[in-house]
């Protein structure tokens, strides 16, 4: 391997000026991954205080070791931040980048009590749920939405790639992947969650229900004349409040509403708006049980 390491160091030089898009030299510094790991974990312990520690976290010492978090926190976050809105040009005004890390942790406590009510619906929703201290810690739709409520907010608040990355981190711990521009409502909750995608445009109400495998995707996208993706545009559906959506549906389309109180089968594929109270299902396709004593017979 000597002998041949300066070759193959020319090698991928060549590569460096020959493939572009895939390199980021002389050029502004772009978030890191992993800053971004301390960032999430960091909002998990700060959101759920005691859950994601190793050791007890006793109610006197709460006030200090907030400080310390909230203090920690603020400055990587502030750090991701700067990064994401510079450009080659340009570093990221001091002033937006302090306002947009004060109205982030100015609205965690509103984000814990929508968490609250996640947890709530997870309680409530699910007869295997023995305690909420159990959803808290092994319950992967908690984290994954979790994390999708706090990149939402820097989502709204313009700030580039980072709160994608967010999502991003919690789609591979969880399998549950929720684009940081979908708006969910109070008291939502993922049932087991493998495999769930959730879009950018999508909005769901309150008290909504989904299982794994659901997609909430777009149906087509508009094209130039180019012929290239127009970039931006509602293309995902909406979802009323009170529905439950059964593993593996797909709906699709950013003109597709779910009215509120309906309940969509397992295994759907749907692109057209559905009225309130409406039950979705296939029909078409009937299960039959046999005994299978009675075939064997007839098959000899």
């Amino acid at each position: 391997m000597e002998e041949t390491f300066p070759s193959h160091v020319a090698r991928l030089l060549a590569s460096y000026e020959e493939v572009g898009g895939l390199n980021h030299t002389d050029r502004h510094n772009l978030p890191s991954k992993r800053a971004l790991d301390a960032i999430c974990a960091g909002l998990l312990r700060l959101l759920f205080p005691g859950f994601h520690d190793e050791r007890p976290l006793h109610k006197e010492e709460l006030a200090g070791i907030t400080r310390e978090r909230l203090q920690a926190l603020s400055t990587r976050l502030s750090d991701q931040v700067a990064k994401s809105l510079s450009d080659d040009h340009t570093p990221a005004p001091e002033a937006e980048v302090a306002r947009i890390a004060d109205g982030f942790f100015e609205g965690i406590p509103a984000v814990r009590r929508l968490l609250r009510s996640d947890i709530e619906a997870a309680y409530d929703g699910d007869p295997a749920a023995t305690s909420i201290e159990e959803i808290i810690l092994s319950y992967p739709a908690i984290e994954a939405i979790a994390i999708q409520r706090c990149a939402h907010r820097l989502y709204l608040d313009g700030v580039p790639i980072l709160p994608r990355m967010m999502t991003e981190w919690a789609h591979t711990r969880t399998g549950i992947d929720i684009h940081p521009g979908a708006h969910l409502g109070t008291h939502f909750f993922i049932d087991h969650g493998t495999g769930v995608v959730i879009g950018e445009t999508c909005r769901i109400g309150n008290h909504v229900k989904l299982y794994h495998g659901v997609t909430l995707g777009a149906r087509s996208f508009a094209r130039d004349e180019l012929g290239k993706i127009v970039k931006g545009g509602k293309r995902h559906p909406d979802v009323g409040d009170h529905v439950t959506i059964y593993p593996n549906s797909t709906i699709l389309g950013g003109e597709t509403t779910i009215g509120s109180g309906s309940t969509i089968g397992a295994n759907v594929f749907l692109m057209q708006s559905v009225p309130e109270k409406s039950l979705v299902i296939y029909e078409e396709k009937q299960l039959r049980v046999l005994p299978k004593e009675r075939n064997s017979a007839s098959a000899s």
